[in-house]
């Protein structure tokens, strides 16, 4: 008969360890495609994303038939991206964002705003003005306003040669409405894009931790990235010089626990294959 005298003590070990230690390699952030890479209707998209083990799609405002597909298919509609711009002297809303924010309703999604241009008296303010954040604030609140009780909240999205560029103005902005509807979305191809790869996102991205419903993630090169192109800063996960490994134990060690998305933007290789490799790239992590 096999000796088992040391193997209850190791039993009780190991699940001691767990319960100790709950930081685990079994506990993991969401990991979500967005539907820049995963294409299609939800007839092609959803079935491929359950296969592959993504947890859900960030996909187009207001799709209300992809997010009932996934719901379906146990996935979740995480966001649908919207880029706006306001206007002082207009209105936020209009029946056709009330439409797509209606349609999001009973999904736990969040409408996912680029602020392109923000303009007063038919002028535009410059890209990061904090001179345009009263008007900015106010348009918010006016889609809050509508959207919450909806269920929909609003994660602000920075992104490259639009007003709100930067992660740490999405912060401002959020903490100055300061409620839970609002919060806002760390994108690292943007990131590099706009801060280069030599600036240290982790000090930005901790102070944005109060807010941060959601970061984006892809394969990238280092170097000099404010002047590269997107085929060489959206590339699947696991290629490219940039150490989005080392990136993503930061984020997860800052104490970030939400959702992680894939950015496929502009990849030129097959949905399946791309997305395949960049599942066992994220495993790896």
């Amino acid at each position: 008969m096999k000796n088992t005298a040391n193997f209850f003590p190791k039993i009780f070990l190991s699940a001691l360890s767990l319960l100790c230690f709950p930081g685990t390699a079994a506990e993991t952030n969401e990991f979500f495609a967005m539907d820049t890479i995963a294409r299609g209707r939800p007839a092609e998209v959803v079935p491929l994303l359950k296969e592959l083990g993504y947890s859900g799609l960030g996909g187009a405002v207001g799709d209300g038939e992809m997010a009932v597909a996934l719901k379906a298919a146990g996935l979740r509609y995480y966001n649908g991206y919207l880029t706006i711009s306001f206007d002082a002297e207009k209105p936020a809303l209009d029946d056709k964002l009330r439409q797509q924010i209606e349609a999001m309703k009973g999904h736990d999604a969040a409408l996912w705003l680029a602020v392109d241009k923000v303009r007063k008296n038919n002028q535009a303010y410059a890209n990061s003005s904090a001179d345009a954040d009263d008007t900015v604030c106010a348009k918010l609140r006016e889609i809050a306003a509508f959207a919450g009780p909806r269920g929909v909240k609003i994660a602000l999205y920075p992104h490259t040669s639009t007003w709100l560029e930067k992660v740490e103005v999405a912060t401002r902005i959020a903490d100055k409405i300061n409620s839970p509807e609002v919060g806002m979305t760390f994108n690292l191809c943007h990131w590099l894009k706009v801060e280069g790869s030599e600036t240290d996102p982790m000090p930005v991205l901790k102070a944005s931790l109060p807010r941060l419903m959601f970061v984006t993630i892809n394969g990238a090169d280092g170097g000099d990235t404010r002047a590269m192109g997107w085929d060489r800063l959206i590339q699947p996960l696991g290629q490219g010089s940039y150490d989005v490994a080392a990136f993503v134990k930061g984020v997860r060690a800052a104490g970030y626990k939400g959702p992680v998305g894939f950015q496929g933007y502009g990849i030129q290789a097959a949905p399946r294959e791309v997305l395949k490799k960049t599942m066992e790239a994220w495993k790896g992590f």
